[in-house]
């Protein structure tokens, strides 16, 4: 029996050369994958239509359609919807427009339009180039077109087209979304239909033929037939008969399958774990040391807080943590670890035991670091930080207890309790979500008023670690954002220069600090890359701002302890490149 709180959906699709053309240049395709992709993913329709003047149209629509159902679906889960597609698409259309500038006459080459609709959750979003159409008949009957044609008149009869795949090397692409409701329909069709066949009369169609997709589309061809159409034809019908959305209790029911655990002692025994000791504890969450019975190998075991046991919404974002850790694959961030006979008895999950000190020990008893060292901690955050950033997940609670110092000096991020996911926060919730507030001293001021600024958030925390390593454990603000209750009490905070506090400092590198932990997002840098730029090559228009401090001998010591630094670290990088 089918889930009542799995999506479903109905498609018909039909696409036909017509009465005047040799070849059949359209293309059409849909995908409704399995659970775990449908849930990340969502289902896919799609209409590509070649366009006749370009010597290989019809190849530039199969490979769209061939491309879009495959290469969408292997992208990164957490990835959201907008952000996969454009990727796809980038590609694909870099792809086609190289195979037609290798072509003999580079005016004639891989164009194709293009519109595509992906149903994830509760939406709909939409993509398009070019002059084939996406309509939603709504499950109240209402009908409209979703899209607008990328065409420009030169007359009455003659029309061209300004956008499509494989024109240019920057795609133009229109994104939206809509809102999804149980038994809308998406109907996507090809301009051979749709310059012969009013709306009025496609609406009519589509809504007599609600039970039966594949005879709409067959009708709707065979209207713009006896309409004279001269083109090809593509009709394509997806209708939405379960959004597969659950309601608050369903939901509860499936995230509580699993009880709380108790308060865990040393001793006790779980899924052939046995707990050593307890490592740390919160109101929210504590973390226990165990053993692996199999192969004595140490692991650290993440509990939920017995606080939280009625709280779907902390229960959600408890399994999320897992969902998302296990995702980032990269030396700098703490590996999740799969439990080996999978839980049985309690929730929790596993995390590889990290050796070492936390950064804010290594602060604590570092107060006037080597820059050197500083410079590599940095580097070694920035890149862990670079691997979520791929993944497109933020950490949102970056901050000195959150980062482990290794005993060879190395790295390693920790804590997922504040990620965010924009892939996961996509799929539907009946509950709000909590909003991660990080710890004050270091998390992004706006997150405190429900703004996310996503990786600008991390290069704020990223950039007041890095003043307070360079300064011996000194804030870039003291203690004054604790009395901060409003947004713009927190942009009008001033910033107390590095250099006050060590004046080996030089004041290129400190307006770098201070551009990235500014509290206005607006003046921050918008890439985690621009901020390491300048913190490793002097701004021109940071050293106008100038400085003669009383320690300038000592400014030109640093400014040349970090050269040497990231000169080595350069050869380094180059000697392990050529060696491969």
């Amino acid at each position: 029996m089918e889930s009542a709180h799995k999506f479903s959906a109905s498609f018909a699709a039909r696409t036909d050369k017509g009465s005047k053309k040799q070849l059949n240049e359209d293309a059409v395709g849909f995908l409704i994958p399995e659970d775990a992709l449908l849930a990340s993913k969502g289902a896919v329709a799609v209409v590509a239509d070649g366009v006749s003047s370009a010597e290989a149209g019809r190849e530039a629509a199969q490979r769209s359609v061939a491309v879009v159902l495959k290469d969408y679906f292997q992208t990164p889960e957490l990835w959201s919807v907008k952000h996969a597609v454009q990727k796809t698409l980038a590609a694909l259309n870099r792809e086609l427009y190289d195979l037609g500038r290798h072509m003999p006459d580079e005016s004639r080459g891989y164009i194709c339009t293009l519109s595509l609709v992906v149903i994830k959750s509760h939406l709909a979003y939409l993509f398009h180039a070019g002059d084939s159409r996406i309509y939603r008949l709504s499950a109240d009957g209402r009908f409209e077109q979703l899209t607008r044609d990328h065409v420009a008149s030169i007359s009455d009869e003659k029309q061209y087209l300004i956008r499509a795949m494989g024109m240019d090397t920057t795609l133009n692409i229109d994104c939206s979304t809509v809102e999804v409701q149980q038994g809308d329909i998406f109907y996507i069709d090809s301009d051979g239909i749709h310059d012969f066949v009013d709306d009025e009369t496609i609406k009519s169609i589509v809504d007599q033929h609600r039970d039966n997709p594949d005879e709409a589309c067959r009708l709707l061809i065979e209207q713009a037939l006896e309409a004279g159409s001269d083109d090809n034809l593509s009709a394509c019908v997806l209708r939405v008969d379960n959004l597969g959305v659950e309601e608050k209790a369903d939901f509860s029911e499936r995230l509580t399958r699993l009880p709380f655990p108790p308060e865990l002692y040393p001793g006790l025994k779980l899924d052939g774990y046995e707990v050593l000791e307890e490592l740390w504890a919160s109101e929210r969450s504590q973390l226990y040391v165990v053993r692996d019975e199999t192969t004595g190998k140490e692991l650290v075991m993440k509990t939920p807080s017995a606080s939280y046991v009625d709280d779907p919404a902390y229960i959600e974002r408890f399994i999320a943590e897992e969902w998302i850790g296990s995702r980032i694959s990269d030396p700098r961030v703490v590996r999740i670890i799969t439990p080996r006979n999978g839980r049985k008895t309690f929730l929790y999950y596993l995390m590889e035991k990290v050796p070492g000190i936390t950064l804010q020990q290594w602060i604590a008893e570092n107060p006037e670091p080597r820059p050197s060292a500083v410079a590599r901690i940095i580097l070694d955050i920035a890149a862990g930080l670079s691997a979520m950033h791929e993944q497109q997940i933020v950490h949102q609670d970056l901050k000195p207890g959150n980062v482990m110092i290794l005993p060879d000096g190395k790295i390693k991020i920790v804590d997922f309790g504040a990620v965010y996911a924009p892939g996961l926060q996509e799929i539907f919730n009946p509950f709000e979500r909590e909003i991660a507030l990080g710890t004050l001293d270091y998390a992004d001021p706006s997150y405190r008023f429900g703004i996310n600024t996503y990786v600008k958030g991390d290069i704020y925390s990223l950039a007041v670690i890095a003043y307070e390593m360079f300064t011996g454990g000194q804030l870039p603000y003291g203690n004054k954002m604790e009395r901060c209750k409003t947004l713009q009490e927190f942009y009008e905070l001033e910033y107390t220069p590095s250099f006050e506090h060590r004046d080996i400092i030089p004041v290129w590198f400190d307006q770098a600090l201070q551009k990235g932990c500014c509290n206005d997002p607006d003046l921050r840098y918008d890439t985690l890359d621009a901020f390491i730029y300048d913190l490793q090559h002097p701004n021109p228009e940071f050293i106008k701002a100038g400085r003669t401090p009383e320690g300038a001998a000592d400014t030109v010591f640093f400014w040349k302890a970090l050269s040497f630094f990231w000169l080595s670290l350069l050869i380094a990088v180059l000697v392990l490149w050529w060696a491969n």
